[in-house]
């Protein structure tokens, strides 16, 4: 049950309409189904006395207006309270009498006519169609005072949150207060005219907080705004130091043929200068070489980025897992790795990506505040990943965006544990829905590179299988985890990771032992990226296998036929030349 609460000062012309035709939904048969007195005239059914709708109406709006023009100038200019509440598609139909005590319940908890109180004001609720009413009520008590009406909006989703659960309705996730401004209905029907996809003012949310990600100074935020094809006013006070902006989408313009701007705080509270301006304080990390990372110089810079930000990744999931507050910050920089890696991913995955990026802009945002928090390495990773430019989706790129992918995923259904433990519900849900994205990103992601590895754990010596299914058999039981039936790609792994110097089993008890892996869709393909992250592999199996490492155990020849087999295809020389910047 959804309340939507409005502000105006038009008796009358809100009657017309709600009585009227109706501007998009067609109003069917409106009728009165509650009032303050219970004995207000209703233009649809009072035709004894006076025919005439018309009049009828206007006899409604005099009675509803009676003590505003009695409080004369100390009425409210805006003195119209209008609350339409609309039930979920898949509610049972309420009847007449239910919306009427719907409509007593509300104004009662928003204080504007409570139950027993004679000087209540005056309201009226109208029903048009079978799933919604509207309520309309003057803002004037019968002692001429104004009602007190602070935090009427909350209070009416509270009662409405009470009904669904006494009336077992469909019950929605309370907020908190934190959410982003919602589009109006004027701004939705006008994106339907003029056949955009969304109205402008989630476009501009969106790039906003891609402009945002990783940036390191105010000045590289709003020139990536204006690199985004964004209009940029920026506004200064008398000593012409910066105190906020706005932005428009080019084209967009109001009925005087004006630019439509929208301030940063009306398109999310985090979002407004100030709140940019600390993020923006602590600065980012300095950014490790090629070696410092154990990255391979011939990979592209992308594939180096996505796989350097797949370990800060993993960090932050252990972080929110440890039910610390600061973790708060952390929620916003996997926020804006989740922008980033959106723009600069791989075009079949780029929709599911750019998805769960919005889902978890919800999820960035509650009550609790992380303070000296560190997210500098973080946002250096988003960073990172934007200067790299766009990734391919084939060889080490595909790979590489697959392998971080499914490590967000983790990192995702820890968000929602962490909300969950705090009673935020909306941050909960939008986090577990930004996971089912991330999981479809991955799907497409990794069909490619985990098609190649099954193929080659396939084509392994009986021998070679046998001896590494045997270490997953025993490894996995151990951690309560069950094995998977189906073990190609992880076998290949670790016959690539033992010709590579490592000793298999314990390398897959150190990516056992990484964090949990109970929420993971598939244990197999989750410990093969955190093996061939742990032992430097090539996320794509084409890739070559990187040579020995010193200090780790070589393979040895023994007389069972332990050989292991090499990737068949050679290594790629040279770094990417068609990584170059995303298009925004």
């Amino acid at each position: 049950m959804v309340p939507k609460i409005r502000r105006g000062s038009r008796t009358h012309g809100l009657l017309v309409y709600l009585y009227g035709p109706g501007k998009r939904d067609e109003h069917v048969d409106p009728h009165l189904v509650g009032s303050w007195d219970g004995f207000a005239p209703d233009p649809s059914r009072d035709s004894s006395a006076v025919p005439d709708p018309k009049v009828t109406l206007a006899r409604l709006a005099a009675a509803l207006d009676l003590r505003v023009k009695q409080a004369g100038d100390r009425a409210p200019a805006r003195h119209v309270w209008h609350c339409s509440v609309r039930t979920d598609p898949g509610d049972r139909m309420l009847t007449d009498a239910e919306w009427n005590t719907v409509a007593r319940r509300l104004v009662h908890a928003v204080n504007l006519a409570p139950e027993g109180d004679p000087d209540g004001c005056r309201w009226i609720a109208v029903r048009h169609a079978d799933d919604h009413i509207h309520i309309l009520a003057t803002m004037v008590r019968g002692d001429l005072r104004r009602p007190r009406m602070n935090y009427d909006f909350k209070k009416a989703q509270a009662e409405c949150r009470r009904i669904e659960k006494e009336w077992n309705l469909r019950r929605l996730n309370p907020g908190d207060g934190t959410g982003s401004k919602a589009p109006t209905s004027a701004e939705r029907f006008k994106a339907e005219r003029t056949g955009r996809p969304e109205p402008s003012r989630e476009t501009l949310r969106e790039a906003v907080r891609q402009a945002l990600a990783g940036a390191a100074t105010e000045e590289e935020f709003f020139t990536r705004l204006r690199e985004a094809g964004l209009r940029v006013k920026v506004r200064t006070a008398p000593s012409g130091d910066a105190i906020g902006y706005n932005v428009a989408l080019p084209g967009d313009r109001n009925r005087h043929r004006e630019p439509i701007w929208f301030p940063g705080s009306k398109l999310a509270p985090d979002l407004s200068l100030p709140k940019i301006r600390l993020r923006l304080a602590d600065g980012l990390a300095e950014r490790a070489t090629p070696s410092a990372v154990g990255s391979r110089s011939h990979w592209s810079p992308p594939a180096r980025e996505r796989r350097s930000a797949t370990g800060i990744a993993e960090h932050a999931a252990i972080l929110l897992d440890c039910d610390d507050d600061k973790a708060a910050a952390q929620l916003v920089g996997v926020g804006e790795l989740l922008d980033a890696v959106a723009q600069t991913s791989p075009a079949a995955t780029r929709a599911e990506l750019a998805a769960a990026a919005r889902e978890f802009e919800r999820a960035t945002r509650s009550h609790v505040r992380a303070e000296r928090a560190d997210t500098r390495a973080i946002r250096s990773a988003a960073r990172g990943i934007i200067q790299a430019g766009s990734a391919l989706g084939r060889g080490e790129d595909g790979g590489t965006t697959a392998m971080f992918v499914s490590t967000l995923v983790l990192v995702a259904l820890a968000a929602a544990r962490w909300h969950s433990a705090r009673g935020h519900a909306q941050q909960a849900h939008a986090s577990r829905q930004t996971a089912e994205h991330l999981r479809a990103a991955y799907r497409q992601a990794a069909a490619t590179p985990m098609r190649a590895l099954r193929d080659q754990g396939r084509a392994l010596p009986e021998a070679v299988r046998r001896t590494h299914e045997a270490t997953i058999r025993a490894a996995l039981p151990q951690q309560g985890l069950r094995a998977e039936p189906k073990t190609d790609a992880l076998v290949a792994t670790l016959a690539q990771a033992e010709q590579a110097g490592h000793d298999p089993e314990a390398l897959l008890q150190q990516a056992i032992a990484m964090r949990e892996l109970d929420t993971a869709e598939d244990v197999n393909d989750v410990l093969v990226w955190r093996l061939r992250r742990l032992a430097q592999l090539p996320a794509h199996p084409g890739e070559a296998t990187p040579h020995p490492q010193a200090g780790t155990r070589r393979p040895t020849t023994s007389t069972n036929d332990r050989t292991r087999t090499a990737p068949t295809a050679a290594a790629r020389t040279g770094s990417d030349p068609r990584t170059r910047p995303p298009r925004r």
